[in-house]
């Protein structure tokens, strides 16, 4: 009983706390509704033309995002996977990784931004556009947009 104990007591010294979400805060329903489903996605630097697709999906109020964009003919993609952390009338926060490799662009090396980022429409735009534009592996601006469905 006694090693049990000490156990248990140097474990709960010893351990790491770790943030984990468990829903995500709705703010706006209309807009968590139009939030769902399936997106087109989009880098400007591979095509605005060909779109890729984003996904959200909901699981027991905790809301995910995941898609990818890759360009024709070449290796360029843009990749978003994560949690939605809030979703407000005219943004959304994510919590996740965004991937972007793009030939021209860090020598053509994938380029990875992990944390939280704001994604919002502006003005009468119909798609929700990455307000942490400025790429942090070049001096360029990425246009990463999820498109109203």
């Amino acid at each position: 009983m006694k090693t049990f104990f000490l156990l248990f007591v140097l474990l709960s010294v010893f351990a790491v706390p770790t943030f984990s979400q468990d829903r995500t805060v709705v703010n706006d329903a209309p807009a968590a509704r139009k939030l769902l489903g399936r997106h087109l996605f989009s880098l400007q630097w591979i095509s605005w033309d060909y779109f890729g697709t984003a996904t959200v999906t909901n699981s027991r109020g905790l809301y995910r995002i995941k898609g990818e964009q890759k360009g024709r003919g070449n290796s360029d993609f843009v990749r978003i996977d994560g949690i939605i952390s809030r979703i407000d009338a005219r943004e959304f926060v994510f919590n996740g990784t965004i991937v972007t490799k793009v030939s021209h662009i860090n020598g053509g090396q994938p380029c990875t931004r992990e944390g939280e980022f704001v994604f919002k429409i502006t003005g009468t735009r119909k798609y929700w556009r990455l307000q942490q534009m400025d790429n942090p592996c070049d001096p360029v601006t990425d246009y990463v947009d999820i498109y109203f469905r």
